[in-house]
């Protein structure tokens, strides 16, 4: 089954907002926010393979947000 871009958009904002909001208190975050990254990685690299989404970088991070702001 073939991910629309709206659904391909929506699944890469809870991504960028779970790994926003993960602290690193022991290795299990550490692991978290590795396997989110790589998940990240992959929903990026979807719309390349099938050429019909274009993906916009957001910034990650508090301090990244407050500059955007």
């Amino acid at each position: 089954m073939a991910l629309s871009g709206r659904s391909l958009e929506a699944l890469m904002d809870l991504v960028d907002i779970k790994l926003n909001c993960v602290e690193h208190f022991d290795r299990e975050d550490a692991r978290e926010a590795k396997l989110l990254e790589y998940c990240r990685e992959e929903l990026v690299a979807l719309p390349r393979q099938r050429g019909s989404a274009e993906v916009i970088e957001m910034p990650r991070g508090r301090a990244a947000r407050a500059q955007a702001v």
